[in-house]
This record gives structure tokens, C-alpha cells and sequence, in this order.
């Protein structure tokens, strides 16, 4: 596609410094710096965190004053920049880097990404897929696999069957161990018992999960904390067995407590995770190509971001949404 072939603006939902609401405003097409390049965007992930993002003012310095929001995209290269030697790639997904956090991301038609975080989508993956890939498989993908180093053996308690934790759940299951499930919400408990999780290890809703743990005398090795409220992050040290592991990924409410005397004398490891890299996301794209895992996701439009956003917020959305956009 030529460059002419493009308009010079486009409307994006933009965060301004200030402001907790998306602004929809019209800005410049960009132009792909020298080492990146330029992407037709075709699909773009709606996350919670997108609402943090927009409420809270105290941000890293390097967040600029305005900036398009979206950190879950997928696209078409549509032109590269001047220094970029690999032209063989024709599809590509975003690994995260700043985009859509702090600097220019995904809800618009139009994204530049650097090279170094462009991954090709492999045959069988929809853009809805791969948009999802980049955040809501990659984060759980790398907390599960690097960050926990999660292994057969073991017994995994997981908080949380939301965007990023119904991906945890087929990843821990395909590695092979026993998970035990906890969700608030009965129709992601089903899923769960779809996919193949014994109703054993299906925590009711509305039981306490640490009794649930103590009646069936479970040795929990690794608990995965994909909600990270003061409820699941204190259950969760009361749950998981001497010399266990706790995966801090959710983070619903902002700070948490570790109790010093449980810690210590359970001699717990506190593993906080976020995000994940490169090649996380060229495995985790290749497992959802080959079937082992498969996203959940709803397709939404561009223009009904803040619709699609607070539906997500208010438990109305089972696991995740893509934007999507006309090639």
C-alpha cells in the first residue's frame, strides 16, 4: 500500500493528562521512525488495566501529557522504515513495549512499533487471537512458565478465570499439573470443568477457598493470584504449603498485605510478574496456532471503547474483548 493510499488523520481514543475519560481526537497518521514500522491496525485488546491508566494521575515520567491508549494490538505492515532489513514479515503483533502505556498504542486505525517487538502470526491465528496474545495469554504465558516455573508435579491453586486467568488455567493444564480453581462467577467454573478441570478441584462459589484447602487436606505447591484482592492475596498465604511459591499477577486493589509472620514461617517466595518478552509471545502464539491454547475473546468496534471498557469493569464481559477494524 502506498502512502498516498492513506489518510493524513485519524480519530483514536486518546488519555490527556488530567482527564480519567478517552477522548475521541482526531491526530496525525504517524510515520514509522527509521527502525520501525507502520501498521494497519486489525484487531486491538480492551484490558482493566485501561481504566488505571485513565484514573490515575501518578505515572511513570516518561508518560507523555497525551497519548493513544491500546496495548493489545494486532495489524498489517503497511510500510517499513528506512533501516528496517527484514521485509519477509506481513502480519505482525505487538509484544507490549510503552504502546498504549504512556505513548501511542492501538485504538486508532493507524500504530508504529519498532521492529524489535514485531512478531509474525503464524496460519490459524485470527488478529482477534494475536491482539488478545500480546497481554492477556503473553502476561499469564510468562508468569506461569518463567517467572513460577510451574511444573507437572505440582499442585496449583488459581484465583481468577478473567482475561488473563482462563489462559493461565490452559497453560497450567497443558503443562500438565493439577489445578484448583476459584472464581466468583459460576459460568467461569463451567468453562473451567469444559476444558477438562475435575468439579473436585472446583472451588463452590461461595466457599472459602482456605477451607476448602484444609477439608481435603490439598498440599498447595504454587498458588497463581490472578485477581490480587486483600481477600485472594490473604488466602493465598494461608493456602499455599511451606516453601511454596505465590504468583502476585492481579492487582485489583492497589496494595496488598504480606504478613511477616506467616512468611517467614512458612519460608513463602513472593513472585511478582508482569508483561513478558519476545519469544514468550512467539510460543504462546505457535500454541494457539496448534489449538492447545484458545482465547476467549468477543469482537467489539473501535468507536464503542468506553461502552466495551465498562461492561469489562462492571463483570459483564466473560473474558476478553478485540476491537475490530476493517482492513
Amino acid at each position: 500500500m502506498g502512502s498516498s493510499a492513506r489518510p493524513e488523520t485519524m480519530f483514536a481514543w486518546r488519555k490527556h493528562r488530567g482527564n480519567p475519560e478517552p477522548i475521541w481526537e482526531e491526530v496525525p497518521v504517524p510515520k514509522p521512525t527509521p527502525t520501525g514500522v507502520l501498521v494497519k491496525i486489525l484487531a486491538s485488546g480492551v484490558c482493566r488495566s485501561d481504566r488505571s491508566l485513565l484514573s490515575r494521575e501518578k505515572q511513570a515520567g516518561w508518560f507523555q501529557d497525551k497519548w493513544t491508549l491500546g496495548h493489545e494490538g494486532c495489524g498489517r505492515i503497511v510500510e517499513f522504515g528506512a533501516d528496517v532489513k527484514d521485509t519477509t514479515l506481513k502480519v505482525i503483533c505487538e509484544r507490549g513495549q510503552h504502546c498504549g502505556i504512556g505513548q501511542d498504542g492501538y485504538y486508532a486505525p493507524y500504530a508504529t512499533i519498532d521492529i524489535r517487538g514485531v512478531v509474525l502470526v503464524p496460519e490459524g491465528v485470527t488478529p482477534a487471537e494475536a491482539a488478545v496474545a500480546t497481554d492477556a495469554v503473553n502476561t499469564a504465558y510468562h508468569a506461569i512458565t518463567r517467572r513460577g516455573e510451574v511444573k507437572a508435579s505440582e499442585t496449583v491453586f488459581l484465583f481468577g478465570l478473567g482475561g488473563l486467568g482462563f489462559n493461565a488455567l490452559q497453560i497450567i493444564h497443558n503443562i500438565g499439573a493439577r489445578v484448583i480453581v476459584s472464581d466468583i462467577r459460576q459460568q467461569r467454573l463451567d468453562e473451567a470443568i469444559k476444558l477438562g478441570i475435575p468439579e473436585a478441584d472446583i472451588v463452590p462459589v461461595g466457599k472459602s477457598p482456605v477451607e476448602f484447602v484444609a477439608e481435603r487436606g490439598l498440599l498447595v505447591d504454587t498458588v497463581a493470584d490472578f485477581v490480587g484482592t486483600h481477600q485472594t492475596f490473604d488466602d493465598a498465604q494461608d493456602i499455599v504449603r511451606r516453601g511454596g511459591k505465590i504468583l502476585c499477577i492481579g492487582s485489583i486493589d492497589s496494595e496488598n498485605t504480606v504478613h511477616m509472620k506467616t512468611g517467614t514461617r512458612k519460608r513463602l517466595s513472593y513472585i511478582f510478574s508482569y508483561g513478558g518478552q519476545v519469544e514468550d509471545l512467539k510460543e504462546v502464539l505457535d500454541l494457539i496456532a496448534k489449538g492447545v491454547i484458545r482465547p476467549q475473546v468477543q469482537p467489539g468496534k473501535l468507536e464503542d471503547f468506553p461502552t466495551v471498557l465498562k461492561n469489562l469493569e462492571d463483570g459483564k464481559v466473560e473474558a476478553r474483548v478485540a476491537l475490530i477494524q476493517d482492513e
